[in-house]
């Protein structure tokens, strides 16, 4: 078994974030210098993956121009002789063989996902949510690819949210103390179950590695939650799925205040020192 393909599905209203999201997609909107969805690609750039289909639907053709090739801008940069910025212009476009679908109706992340079959074929893939950042010290993806590639199967990023956020989330069931170890077998899921229905409070964070068997799973399911065609019960249908917890920060851009979380903290982990005086000192400034 062997990962090479990425997928991203990108093609949501961002409805939490409106009206900026009117005409931005929510994946474009920035932390600190770039759009969310190129920390996204550059995970799985970073996890060895250079093939990669993002799933976009209508009104999402900024995300196309950001990773194309942009001679205008090039030719300003270079008669400017801002090299430096034209040197991070022209990363963007040569980051990975990026190709796009997109999907005629917003009817569910498994239907989403649905749309990959054509290119993925009969190979494992890495599934990564277009609007989640997860900042580690080695790439969330990269750890999944491990633990799939090892046991041969499915395996899934997981993370322990507080209990009063469980009804937003896939749920895993898993026996107790299974997640202490690296990767761990998973029994069960539940999509966005009520508090004291839950298994556990370690839910589903925006990273799989799947076999192309979730195609066939996607096929057979019905619809459920919000009446919309849940990538969850397809993961449901698969015959072995692992976990591994995830060891490092988690951001959802798709709301405000995770947005802001997201901005703040990776400004003062950013390698610029300008950057991270600047943001201390708004911080002391507003709470001293």
């Amino acid at each position: 078994m062997q990962v090479d393909k990425a997928v991203i599905p990108a093609a949501g209203f961002g409805t939490r974030f409106l009206p900026v999201t009117k005409a931005q997609p929510k994946e474009m909107m920035p932390v600190l210098d770039k759009p969310t969805i190129q920390y996204v690609v550059e995970e799985a750039v970073e996890a060895g993956i250079d093939d990669i289909l993002i799933i976009t639907g209508r009104g999402k053709q900024a995300i196309e121009r950001h990773f194309d090739k942009s001679y205008e801008l090039e030719e300003a940069l270079e008669a400017d002789n801002k090299l430096d910025r034209l040197g991070r212009v022209r990363d963007i476009a040569d980051l990975a063989d990026i190709h796009y679908v997109r999907q005629k109706e917003r009817d569910g992340l498994g239907d989403a996902v649905r749309y990959a079959r054509k290119h993925v074929g009969d190979e494992p893939f890495a599934l990564l949510l277009g609007d989640t950042i997860i900042e580690s010290a080695t790439p969330c993806t990269e750890t999944l690819i491990d633990a799939a590639e090892e046991h041969e199967t499915s395996v899934l990023s997981l993370e322990r949210v507080p209990w009063e956020d469980v009804p937003a989330y896939g749920v895993a069931d898993v026996q107790d103390g299974a997640s202490t170890t690296r990767s761990f077998p998973v029994d069960d899921f539940v999509e966005k179950p009520p508090q004291e229905e839950a298994p556990s409070n370690l839910a589903i964070t925006g990273r799989y590695v799947l076999t192309p068997e979730i195609f066939d799973a996607l096929e057979r399911i019905e619809k459920g939650v919000g009446g919309e065609l849940q990538l969850t019960d397809a993961i449901r249908e698969l015959e072995t799925v692992r976990g591994v917890e995830l060891n490092g920060d988690r951001y959802d851009i798709g709301n405000i205040p995770s947005w802001l979380q997201a901005n703040i903290e990776m400004a003062l982990r950013h390698d610029d020192g300008e950057m991270n005086a600047a943001v201390e000192k708004i911080l002391e400034e507003q709470f001293k």
